[in-house]
């Protein structure tokens, strides 16, 4: 039986919402589909004064394990412009989730890598596993960083080491984020989702134009992450091109070292 990926919505009475990434058989990785999913629930709630605060989670036990390896093949076949193309609108649909007016808040009980990473990172708020895997590891595939990374890392870990984790491509986990300021909490497994439904629940508690107006004055800068985002499209556009990417996926298929040339 077929599983369409999907995004489940759930409101509770405190006006807390919360969506739930499910494509669990592919452990939520980042595809097109699914980004037309999260895409379309939050259209749904850009204009719903009711909602106070939303909760973003990902069900099968993971976030998100990242991007969808078979859509990095397929666009190893594309022109340059038509990859840079795809790139921003493929970005505009999970990062949909900065235009909601509301304080944000990532739940990760399970891994959240790459791209999926990256989603986190552009929520208000995030609790985590404390033993999430976790990587920003687009280098260690032999493709330049995308989904606002290079913005959003240095903003929530500080410039040096959100470079570092850019550089490397290191894996890490809950309790590292928590100290690098990826994340507000790290807790058991068990624990992230009621702990990300009562900081959600504080927030709808207090006066909602007042929340609404301090989350525009602390939310991302749109421009920022926009100017990010055309040049992390353009680098990706170059990368699918290089040797060096189709290494990195072979590798990741056979579950072996890179051997990357540079070429």
């Amino acid at each position: 039986m077929s599983h369409e990926p999907t995004v489940h919505l759930e409101r509770d009475e405190h006006g807390v919402v919360t969506l739930i990434l499910d494509d669990a058989r592919r452990r939520n990785a980042m595809t097109p589909e699914l980004g037309d999913a999260l895409a379309a629930r939050v259209r749904e709630l850009v204009k719903d004064e009711t909602v106070r605060a939303v909760v973003l989670t990902g069900a099968g036990g993971a976030f998100s394990g990242g991007g969808d390896l078979a859509m990095l093949e397929r666009l190893r076949t594309v022109s340059a412009a038509e990859a840079e193309s795809f790139m921003l609108d493929f970005y505009a649909r999970y990062l949909s989730i900065t235009s909601l007016s509301v304080p944000t808040i990532a739940a990760l009980d399970g891994p959240a890598i790459g791209a999926g990473l990256c989603v986190a990172m552009a929520c208000d708020l995030c609790v985590v596993d404390e033993d999430a895997k976790l990587a920003l590891n687009f280098a260690k595939l032999g493709l330049h960083p995308g989904m606002g990374a290079t913005y959003l890392a240095p903003l929530r870990a500080g410039a040096m080491r959100g470079a570092e984790l850019l550089y490397s491509g290191r894996r890490f986990d809950g309790r590292e984020a928590q100290r690098l300021g990826l994340a507000l909490e790290a807790v058991p497994t068990s624990e992230v989702r009621g702990r990300a439904a009562l900081l959600a629940r504080e927030i709808a508690s207090a006066a909602p134009l007042a929340i609404r107006g301090l989350h525009r004055t602390l939310g991302i800068d749109r421009a920022a992450l926009a100017r990010a985002l055309a040049h992390e499209a353009r680098e990706q556009a170059l990368s699918y091109a290089s040797a060096d990417l189709g290494e990195g996926l072979r590798a990741a298929t056979e579950k072996r070292a890179p051997r990357f040339t540079g070429r």
